[in-house]
C-alpha cells in the first residue's frame, strides 16, 4: 500500500509538472519600440488540431461595447520549431486562422496603441480600457489590447514576460517573480485572469498603504509632474478606509491597485475620462489640467465606484460574466446589479461615513432621477441588459449608472422598511456573496427568486414590476417611506455654464472667448461688471483662447465663493483689468429634503446604518 501511495504521488507530481508546462507564454518588448509599436511574441501550448484560431478580444467585461482590439494588430505571423512561417488567414478583424497548427511553436505581431488617435473618429474605445505606447515614458497595458488566446485554450495558465527600460516601473496588482530591473514575469491561472490585471509602466511615482489587511497601491503618471501619488494619497486613503468600514466583512482581495493616467488633452492623448474596473485594480484616466480640488473630488466618486466592484461582479456574478466570451459574448440580464448597486454604494457610503451631507446625497439622487428620465423610462431593464450591445438598448447604456443606482436605492428602502431598519441592500449583497462567491456563478434566470428568498416578498414584487417589467418607478412613494419629500433646492452654479450645460460664453472667428450677448447675466458677471461681447483675455494671470477654453472651465469649477479674482478683458477694442471677488451664481433645482421627523430613526438606519 505504501509503495502504491508513493508511486501514485510520483505519478501525480509528474502529471502536475506536465500540466504546468502546457501553458501559454507571452513576451512583450517595451525596450525596442519601433514606430510607436510594441512587439508581442506568444509561445503556443501543445496543439493537436490541424487548424486553430488566435483571437484578440472584440469586447471586454466592464465596457459593454464592441471595440475590436484586433484592429490595432499588424504583421501577424505564425512559426514552427524551425522558424518556418505557417500559413495564416485573417478570418475577421479580431482573429487569425493558422494552418498546420499541430506544428505551431509561436506567433508574433505588432501592437499599435489607442491613445494617439483618440478623437479622430477612427475608434470609440473608452480611454481607461485603451492602450498607450510612449517609448521610454509611459505604457498603459490593458492586457486585452496586447495579448490574445488560442481557441479553446483560454483556460490554460499564462506566463507574461515584460522586458522594459530600467527607468520604468510596472504598477500592477500582480506579483513580479523576476528580480531583474529590466524584466518582469507574471503568472496567472487562465486568460481571463490576465485580462483582469492591467499594468502601467512609467517612472516610479507611487504610494502604498494597508487598510484592514488589504494592501493598496496608488501609481500616478503625470506628463509634467504636476500631480503626484503623494499629493492624492491622503484623500484616497480616507476614502478607502471609509469604504472598507462601510463594507464590513466583504473582503474579496488582499491587494488593490489604482493606476492613474493623467492626460494632456490638448495633444494626441487620451480624451475619455473615467475608469474601468478590474477584480483587484482600476485604471483611471483624467485630464492633468484639472484643478487639484476638482481632481480629488472626481477621483473620490470614480475610484469608489470601481472599488465597490469587488462586491459585484467579483463576488456575485452570473455564468455569462464568469465564462465571458471575448469575441462572441452573451450578456447578462443584471447590469442593474453589476453597475447600479455599485454606483449606489459609491454614493451611499459617502453619506454613511460622513464624507458628504444628507442634503448632498439627496441632490445626487435627484440628479440621477432627472437624468434617467431622459431615457425610455418604460424600457425593460433586464431585457436592456441582455441586449446591451444592440440598438435601441445600446444607446441606453448610461442609464445603468442612473436608473440602475435608483433601483438599488428602492430595494434598500424596501428592505429597511420591512425590517424596521435592521437590513438593507448591503446585507443582501453580503448574503449573496456567501451564497455564491467569486468562483460560483449563478444562473441569470434564478437571481430574482434567490433575492426574494433572502429578503422579503415586496422586494421580489419590485424586481418583477419595475426591473423586469415596463412600469416607471414611483420614486416619490419610496422617499415617503423614509420621510423624504420633494423640495426646491438651491446650489452653487458655474460662472460659465448655466445648469452645467448651457454656456454663457462663445468663441469668435479669431479664437477669442466672448461673453454671449443677449443672455441673462449671472451673479458672477454682475458682481464684476462684465457685459455681453466682452472678450476674456486672461484670468488670474493665465491667458485663455479657444485653444485652452477647456482649462478655463475646469479652473472655474474650483473657484470658491469670495476668493479674489483678476480678469483682463477686451471691451470695444480696448483692454482693461477687473479686480474683485468671486460670486458664484445660485441655481434652483428640484430635489428632496427630509421633512418627517417621525421617521427619523428609520431614515437614519437607511443612511447611517
Amino acid at each position: 500500500m505504501k509503495h502504491f501511495i508513493y508511486s501514485l504521488a510520483v505519478a501525480l507530481t509528474v502529471a502536475g509538472q506536465a500540466m504546468a508546462q502546457d501553458n501559454v507564454k507571452v513576451n512583450l518588448d517595451l525596450k525596442n519600440v519601433t514606430e510607436d509599436k510594441v512587439n508581442v511574441t506568444v509561445t503556443a501550448p501543445k496543439i493537436k488540431e490541424k487548424t486553430i484560431t488566435y483571437f484578440i478580444p472584440k469586447i471586454v467585461p466592464g465596457t459593454y461595447s464592441v471595440d475590436n482590439y484586433g484592429s490595432f494588430i499588424e504583421g501577424f505571423k505564425a512559426f514552427d520549431k524551425k522558424g518556418k512561417e505557417l500559413a495564416v488567414t485573417k478570418a475577421d478583424e479580431n482573429s487569425w486562422k493558422i494552418e498546420n497548427a499541430d506544428k505551431l511553436v509561436k506567433v508574433s505581431y505588432l501592437v499599435n496603441d489607442t491613445y494617439d488617435i483618440e478623437g479622430t473618429g477612427k475608434h470609440e474605445i473608452f480611454s481607461p480600457s485603451g492602450t498607450n505606447i510612449a517609448a521610454n515614458e509611459n505604457f498603459v497595458l490593458n492586457t486585452h489590447g496586447f495579448v490574445g488566446y488560442f481557441d479553446g485554450k483560454g483556460e490554460l495558465p499564462y506566463e507574461l514576460t515584460v522586458v522594459h527600460p530600467a527607468t520604468l516601473w510596472g504598477a500592477t496588482s500582480m506579483t513580479d517573480t523576476d528580480e531583474s530591473t529590466e524584466k518582469d514575469v507574471f503568472t496567472v491561472a487562465r486568460y481571463p485572469e490576465l485580462v483582469d490585471h492591467p499594468i502601467m509602466y512609467s517612472k516610479p511615482d507611487y504610494t502604498t498603504f494597508t487598510v484592514d489587511g488589504m494592501d493598496i497601491l496608488i501609481s500616478v503618471y503625470s506628463p509634467t509632474g504636476a500631480v503626484t501619488a503623494k499629493a492624492i494619497t491622503p484623500e484616497m486613503e480616507i476614502m478607502m478606509r471609509a469604504q472598507k468600514k462601510f463594507l464590513g466583512p466583504i473582503n474579496s482581495t488582499k491587494k488593490y491597485a489604482i493606476l492613474l493616467y493623467l492626460s494632456d488633452v490638448m495633444g494626441n492623448d487620451a480624451k475619455g475620462f473615467g475608469a474601468l474596473e478590474h477584480t483587484t485594480s482600476t485604471t483611471v484616466v483624467m485630464p492633468e489640467a484639472m484643478p487639484m480640488d476638482q481632481l480629488l473630488s472626481t477621483l473620490k466618486d470614480v475610484v469608489s465606484h470601481e472599488f465597490f466592484h469587488i462586491v459585484t461582479p467579483l463576488s456575485v456574478h452570473s455564468k455569462e460574466i464568469h465564462f465571458f466570451n471575448y469575441n462572441t459574448p452573451k450578456m447578462s440580464e443584471h447590469l442593474w446589479m453589476y453597475e447600479g448597486v455599485t454606483e449606489y454604494f459609491a454614493n451611499l457610503f459617502q453619506v454613511n461615513q460622513g464624507l458628504i451631507s444628507e442634503e448632498e446625497f439627496f441632490t445626487r439622487i435627484s440628479d440621477k432621477i432627472n437624468q434617467s428620465r431622459q431615457f425610455d423610462d418604460t424600457m425593460n431593464f433586464t431585457k436592456m441588459s441582455k441586449n446591451i450591445l444592440e440598438q435601441p438598448y445600446k444607446d441606453s447604456y448610461y442609464n445603468v449608472y442612473l436608473k440602475g443606482a435608483l433601483i438599488a436605492m428602492c430595494i434598500d428602502i424596501e428592505m429597511r422598511e420591512a425590517s424596521n431598519g435592521k437590513r438593507g441592500i448591503l446585507s443582501l449583497m453580503q448574503d449573496l456573496s456567501k451564497e455564491y462567491g467569486s468562483n460560483k456563478p449563478f444562473n441569470d434566470n434564478e437571481l430574482f427568486a434567490k433575492i426574494t428568498a433572502l429578503t422579503y416578498p415586496q422586494v421580489g414584487e419590485f424586481l418583477t414590476t419595475y426591473v423586469a417589467g415596463d412600469k416607471p418607478i414611483p420614486y416619490e412613494s419610496y422617499f415617503e417611506k423614509m420621510g423624504v419629500t420633494k423640495a426646491v433646492i438651491q446650489k452653487p452654479g458655474n460662472p460659465f455654464l448655466k445648469n452645467q450645460q448651457i454656456p454663457y460664453v462663445t468663441v469668435d472667428a479669431n479664437g477669442n472667448i466672448l461673453i454671449l450677448p443677449n443672455i441673462e447675466d449671472n451673479a458672477f458677471m454682475t458682481t464684476l461688471g462684465l457685459k455681453g461681447n466682452d472678450a476674456i483675455v486672461s484670468v488670474n494671470g493665465t491667458a485663455y483662447t479657444v485653444n485652452n477654453i477647456y482649462d478655463l472651465i475646469m479652473a472655474s469649477m474650483a473657484w470658491n465663493e469670495g476668493e479674489p479674482i483678476t480678469l483682463t478683458i477686451k471691451r470695444d477694442g480696448k483692454e482693461q483689468e477687473i479686480k474683485g471677488n468671486v460670486k458664484l451664481p445660485v441655481e434652483e433645482v428640484e430635489g428632496y429634503k427630509a421633512t418627517n421627523e417621525a421617521k427619523t430613526a428609520l431614515r437614519q438606519a437607511w443612511l447611517k446604518g
